[in-house]
């Protein structure tokens, strides 16, 4: 059987019948019975894996290197002439962010991703994240900053669905969470 790269197969002794896949830094370790017969092995390792990468994809339970692993790749994929990877330093989970749904500081290259967005779907996180990546090109919100972060190819959508998710939590006063300048670009508003 033919595994991707970053699969890694570990057979136990002290497994008897269960199988496990988690993430383990840029790898998939699948953990399998020493017993388990080849056939079995190849008919089930791979939904493991898939179940792993669709967990990922939805945003839940992305570790903080599954998130520098998601950086990294959008800024390749989006903005390879921005050169952004040598000024990213970490990338990690924040719980303390219940106004912003990210935040950048420039002159660390440390980017936060607020807590709430890990029950929201991968493609919403990863605007939120590459949102954050463009910082670092752009520090501020400038014409050139939502030029460059509309280079991902569900930012219309992503936008939105955050705009949703506020209004949800709208005070029964009908306050926004955030400060909202209405005449300024969605994503410029401190919410992502």
């Amino acid at each position: 059987m033919e595994l991707p790269q970053d699969v890694v197969i570990r057979r136990s002794a002290r497994r008897k019948r269960t199988l496990q896949a988690r993430r383990d830094g840029d790898k998939i370790v699948v953990v399998v019975p020493a017993t388990l017969p080849v056939r079995d092995y190849e008919r089930l390792v791979p939904k493991l894996v898939e179940r792993v990468r669709a967990r990922e994809a939805g945003g839940r339970r992305r570790s903080d290197a599954a998130l520098e692993q998601a950086a990294r790749r959008l800024a390749k994929e989006h903005a390879s002439d921005l050169d952004l990877l040598p000024r990213l330093a970490t990338v990690a989970w924040s719980t303390r962010q219940n106004r912003r749904w990210g935040s950048c500081t420039t002159t660390t290259g440390e980017i936060r991703l607020s807590s709430r967005l890990r029950s929201m779907p991968g493609w919403v996180v990863d605007y939120v994240l590459f949102h954050e990546l463009v910082h670092l090109a752009e520090p501020n919100h400038s014409q050139r900053f939502h030029e460059l972060v509309r280079r991902y190819p569900a930012h219309d959508r992503a936008v939105g669905f955050l705009q949703g998710v506020a209004h949800a939590q709208t005070s029964p006063d009908g306050s926004w969470p955030s400060e909202v300048d209405e005449t300024d670009d969605p994503s410029a508003r401190g919410e992502n």
